[in-house]
Order: structure tokens, then sequence, then C-alpha cells
């Protein structure tokens, strides 16, 4: 039944979407907000709640050896805290001017409306599937969530071949080229883009196309992929582009996620120019007082370049749900930004990056510098000294740190937390040659390669006009 706000005694929390910005908020919410205060309902489509989507290809390749490791928090163990969480259910409708959402039972087909005082959408992405022949052939495997890992899981257990094709070469898709590697696969990578791994300058794309070669995967750069071949019996066996046919036993999508907003659409709340739903600093959606959003289904304003993104990460999310539970439990929080940091590896090669990159800069309409330097994550002379590039932009004249890109071994991927927070304190280049970081030779040369870019970029900026 359907009760209107006066006929209950206490308000009412509807919460859509089950994951990290969802959960988050609602366990937020109940710990300021008892249940004689607060009612909160949370609606989630899948089998799994609270669980880690960046852990699935580490599960996959065998890092982590059983799905339940991912799985921070149960469905028992919300609904122990008194949150009325509803699974393998999916919100189909919102109805804002009648403050209810309708939802369907996805077991039984069976739908029904319940109304809210406080909404929250956390819908979260959902993979880019491309629409051509044979996508839906078995065998063809996208990995968003738990599901997506077993069912890809039990095909790697079913098939009889060992020749994979990873189509994309973003995070997802280089993430899953290790896991594949290490369960043996001959692995190939079909990639649209001139590098692997567009969120760096081509330049540093180029390190990991040469890495990646080097671990025996095999790299197709700049091809479409036009459709995927199946066999007599239905299932895959190739991946086709215009100028060739890769063999596959198996194959995996990682061309990337978009906002899961179409409920929020019909709804008509407002989306921004990259998909996702716009909020304000409390993450509130725009232009409603009782409808907050976040995760990856939200966009959020970088504090670079001033522009709204969407960068769908784990942290981002279980940090808005923070903001989110504080500000509906009558609290107060925001949550300001951020610098666009993010990490990755393939085998033993660390990706990372922050802030903007070349084409970012100048879509803002930045002027800047750009430096490169190689070093080692270790004192030179100390036992297990790797190399490292570190690639920085600073801008012209002001010196202010805009960007920061590393790829190299063993101890390079974290050292992109420096300039991330330099980044977040707005800081010049040159105040950044002053960082007193840490040093022992078993952990950095004399200068930080990071420190030793920023000296460089302080070079280029004072000599340009």
């Amino acid at each position: 039944m359907n009760m209107s706000r006066t006929e209950r005694s206490r308000e009412r929390l509807v919460v859509v979407g089950g994951d990290a910005a969802g959960m988050s908020a609602a366990s937020q919410a109940r710990r300021l907000r008892g249940p004689d205060e607060l009612e909160i309902v949370a609606f989630e489509r899948s089998r799994f709640t609270s669980y880690s989507a960046c852990g699935i290809p580490y599960w996959v390749g065998g890092d982590v050896p059983e799905r339940d490791r991912l799985i921070a928090r149960s469905p028992e163990e919300h609904r122990a805290r008194d949150i009325d969480l509803r699974m393998r259910t999916e919100v189909v409708e919102i109805d804002v001017e009648g403050r209810r959402v309708r939802a369907r039972e996805l077991d039984t087909g069976d739908a029904y409306w319940t109304s809210y005082d406080k909404l929250v959408i956390a819908t979260g992405a959902r993979p880019i599937r491309p629409d051509l022949p044979g996508v839906d052939a078995p065998g063809v495997h996208g990995v968003q969530n738990l599901d997506d890992g077993q069912a890809l899981l039990d095909t790697l257990a079913a098939t009889g071949g060992r020749r994979a094709v990873v189509v994309g070469a973003g995070y997802i898709g280089v993430e899953m080229a290790e896991a594949l590697i290490n369960l043996g696969y001959e692995v190939t990578v079909v990639n649209r883009g001139k590098e692997p791994m567009s969120t760096l300058d081509p330049d540093m794309g180029r390190l990991v196309h040469r890495a990646m070669e080097g671990m025996g995967i095999t790299m197709v750069d700049d091809a479409e992929v036009t459709k995927f071949l199946t066999g007599d019996d239905g299932r895959v066996r190739a991946v086709a582009t215009d100028a060739a046919e890769y063999p596959a036993d198996v194959v995996v999508l990682g061309i990337g996620v978009r906002p899961e907003t179409e409920l929020a659409r019909a709804a008509g709340l407002p989306v921004g120019d990259h998909g996702g739903l716009l909020t304000d600093l409390s993450m509130r959606v725009r232009g409603h007082d009782d409808i907050w959003a976040g995760g990856d289904c939200v966009e959020v304003l970088d504090l670079v370049s001033g522009r709204e993104r969407h960068i769908p990460l784990g942290t981002h999310a279980n940090k808005h749900g923070q903001v989110i539970g504080a500000n509906v439990g009558g609290g107060y929080a925001t949550f300001p930004g951020v610098v666009g940091t993010a990490v990755s590896k393939v085998c033993d090669l660390e990706i990372a990056r922050t802030g903007l990159r070349e084409k970012d800069a100048r879509r803002a309409g930045l002027q800047f510098v750009a430096v490169t330097i190689e070093s080692t994550s270790r004192a030179g002379y100390y036992p297990g000294a790797a190399p490292m590039t570190v690639k920085m932009l600073a801008e012209r004249r002001t010196g202010r740190l805009l960007g920061v890109q590393i790829v190299g071994r063993e101890g390079a991927g974290k050292r992109v937390d420096i300039a991330a927070v330099a980044l977040t304190a707005g800081m010049t280049v040159e105040q950044m040659t002053a960082l007193d970081l840490g040093y022992a030779p078993p952990f950095s040369p004399v200068w930080d390669p990071v420190l030793v870019a920023a000296r460089k970029a302080v070079t280029a900026v004072r000599s340009t006009p």
C-alpha cells in the first residue's frame, strides 16, 4: 500500500541502486537517524549489493580466489541495520510530482508503487555494447557486475580453446588482458584508438602499447570492430575489423561505460553533456530539494578545468554516498569535485594519471607547457630499481600544475597521489619542488621522479614568454 507522508509517522527514504553510492548513503543516513525516525527502502535489480566491481578482473584472473571476497556487505547485513533492501527488484519509473517510484520484481513480474519523502538515485553506469552483428552470441562477455564475472568464468571453464580477444584498451580492457594472460590465453586487444589507454596522452599510451606487446599481448590499434563471427554452434569464433579477422574462443568487451540515466531522464531530471545527472555540492539533484544522486550516474566538477565530467570510479561513488547520507540524515556535507586521478596495471606495468591531458587543457582554453622525464622507482644503485616515465603539464606564465601521467614498473603508479594532492591544493610546479617527501634508497632516488618532472616544468615555464 502506498501511504502518504501524513499517514505515516516517520519519513521514508527510497534508494534506487544497491551498490557503492546507494548503500553508502543508506548506511550513513541510518547512522544519523534511527528506524523510529527514518524508514529506508532500497531497490537493487541484481543478486548482489555493496561489492567491488573494480576487483572483477582480479577475481577472473585468479589473484582474488573467490567471488565473495569482493562483497563488502551482504543484503542480510544491510537488513540487520533496519534497511529494507529489496533484491532482484528494478525501479522502472519515477513519479517526481507524485513523490513515488514504481518497482518490478524481476522473478515474479509483480509491480507496485512506493512513496518517498526523500529519494536517492544511484543507478550507476551501463557498459557500452556495440550494436554489431554477433554481439549477443555466446562467448561474448561484458564485465560490469558479479554476474558478468561469473558468466565469463563459466565460459572460460567450458571452452576448449585458448584464444581471447579483448575489444577496447581502456582500464577494463587492459586489466582483462592481464587476467587472461595470467590464465594462459593468447590475448589480442583490438582498440579503436591510435594507442591504448585514451585517458593518457598518445606519447604515454605508446609506452603502454610497447610494454603490453613485450608481455606477449597482440595489440591492434586504430581498428574498428565491424562484427563478431560465429561458428555452426552459434558461438563466437572471431572478431572482424575492416582489415582482418582475429580468432577468438572468448571475447571480452572493455569499451567503457555510460551513465545509467534513462530512468532519471524520463522523470524530467537534469542531465549534463556527458549523460550524467547534474547535482549541487551537496549531491542534491539540481532544482529538486528532496532528490539526491551519486555514483557512476552523475557528472562531477573537475577542479582543474572547472568543467563537469563523468568519471565512473568506486572511490567517488562511496564519497558521494557518504555526503548524501549525511545530508539526508540531518547533517551537512559537500562533495567539492575531483581532479581525475586513476591508477591501473597490466602484469607488472603500472599506469597512472591525474588532472588534464593535453587535449583537455586545449579544450579548456588553457596555454601550457609539457615535459617528460625518465627516472627510477628507487635509488639507481639499489636492487629492484625499476624505470618509470613521468609527464607533467603546467600552465604557462602561472606555473599552476595541470596534470601528471606516469607509466612504469613496481613503485611507479601510486606516486600519482603526490600530484593529486598538489592539484587539489592548486599548487604551482615551483611550489612542488619544495615538497618534503620521504626518502630512502629502497623507496626513491634523492629527487623523487615527480619532483624531477616538477623541476623540469619550472624551467619550461620560465623559458616561455
